[in-house]
């Protein structure tokens, strides 16, 4: 059955009947029939009927908004507090400190945050390698926001792969962005290699993503499946990479060394790092890593379930409204999040925050994969090599997305916070 409407087809029913066994060497005739019927549908509202509203604005998507919300208004005013209350505080006893020096030097606190200051500005290790991932943080930071707000205002569901052509299209023109923000980082923190470092900005998340794709598309290829990428798409995609991407990163970088390349460090760095006490288990930077993901992947938990569902079934995801609101949320719980667990971090006097902050926030995308292993065996039916592949293969690629842009917001948001409390520290 098929309706239309003036001079286009808005809907095809297909149906089959007396379904008879293939066998090999055997010839199968086949007939067909159509029955046409108008409808008063028109042609820009055909998805509709598809667009389920009883699933995706399902009461428990309002309230796994709602409980996002209530989180960030709890992390809003633990952050406010540890600034307001716990701060004051310690400027309170560390100014007491300095007065009283030579009084009795005894009395002097010798633990907390303040007691690093002359190494918590200290470079990062593997220094190029994690001014790639600020750069790409920064960058796809911008790229959700702007594709998402595309989907809400542009309805990109509509027509298929245009979601992705729109990810494409936008990552290459926001690659200006990596090389900014990876430019300027790399020359406040004096490193050496920029050339390096840009270079890894540029290829860092598209050549792993490539390489998957192309692993994916090898195996679709041996399969004889349709689901292999056409070599001009391959081609078309290398060129704006190359074309576009590429000469906007280094642009980018160049702009970034030059405009946002002045160290404002409030405090200078000594010339011997400092020794690491030791601290309990709990305060272990690889606790803050394990825990510091769970809170932001509970805020986007449920939001997981509607968008794997429309990927891996056939439903339609259209609610990029509800989308922008979890993305928003996700930013403020992962830096709240990434604040806190610096904090107590420098009060240990452990002063590797910059890896914390980034890996504690970026952990969410390994509670998202693990969360797809759950969502694969239990509200799926795939099986086989083939699907096994294709399913892992692209959780991974947005699971490396979401971990690399998690970790950038919280390293931004703990790099305000750190500057800001140094601030007011009177440097001997």
């Amino acid at each position: 059955m098929a309706t239309w409407n003036e001079d286009r087809v808005i809907e095809v029913n297909l149906t089959s009947e007396n379904p008879i066994p293939l066998e090999r060497g055997t010839s199968v005739t086949f007939t067909y029939s159509v029955s046409w019927h108008h409808t008063d549908i028109p042609y820009s509202k055909r998805f509709e009927k598809y667009l389920d509203e009883n699933f995706f604005e399902h009461q428990i998507h309002w309230f796994s908004i709602f409980n996002s919300f209530m989180m960030v208004i709890f992390l809003t005013g633990l952050v406010s507090m540890i600034l307001m209350r716990t701060l004051r505080r310690d400027y309170a006893r560390y100014a007491k400190d300095d007065d009283d020096m030579d009084d009795d030097p005894r009395d002097i606190d010798e633990s907390g945050w303040k007691q690093v200051h002359g190494d918590v500005f200290r470079p990062p290790t593997h220094l190029v390698t994690f001014t790639a991932l600020i750069g790409t943080g920064h960058q796809l930071i911008v790229l959700v926001f702007l594709v998402v707000f595309f989907s809400l205002v542009g309805s990109l569901y509509a027509d298929r792969g245009t979601t992705v052509t729109a990810f494409i299209v936008c990552y290459a023109f926001t690659s200006f962005v990596a090389g900014y923000g990876g430019g300027g980082f790399y020359a406040r923190n004096e490193g050496k290699h920029w050339i390096k470092a840009m270079i890894l900005t540029a290829t860092l998340f598209p050549g792993t993503c490539f390489g998957i794709a192309f692993l994916l598309d090898f195996i679709a290829i041996g399969y004889g499946s349709l689901a292999s990428i056409p070599m001009g798409t391959i081609i078309a995609v290398l060129a704006i990479w190359g074309l576009v991407s590429t000469p906007l990163t280094v642009v980018g970088t160049l702009v970034g060394r030059n405009w946002n390349g002045t160290a404002d460090n409030p405090c200078r760095i000594n010339p011997v790092p400092r020794q690491i006490p030791e601290k309990k288990w709990y305060m272990h930077p690889l606790v803050n890593i394990v825990l510091g993901g769970i809170l932001p992947f509970g805020s986007i938990f449920i939001e997981m379930y509607f968008m794997f569902t429309a990927f891996w079934h056939y439903k339609y995801y259209y609610v990029y409204g509800f989308m922008l609101l979890v993305y928003i949320i996700l930013i403020v719980v992962s830096v709240c999040v990434t604040i806190v667990s610096t904090y107590f971090l420098l009060n240990s006097e452990d002063y590797r925050w910059q890896w914390v902050s980034f890996l504690s926030s970026g952990s969410t995308a390994a509670y998202v994969f693990l969360y797809s292993v759950y969502y694969f065996f239990v509200k799926t039916k795939m099986s086989g090599f083939f699907q096994t592949c294709f399913y892992f293969g692209y959780t991974a690629m947005f699971c490396l997305g979401l971990g690399i842009l998690c970790g950038a917001l919280g390293y931004i948001g703990t790099s305000v916070f750190v500057k800001r409390i140094y601030q007011n520290v009177k440097v001997d």
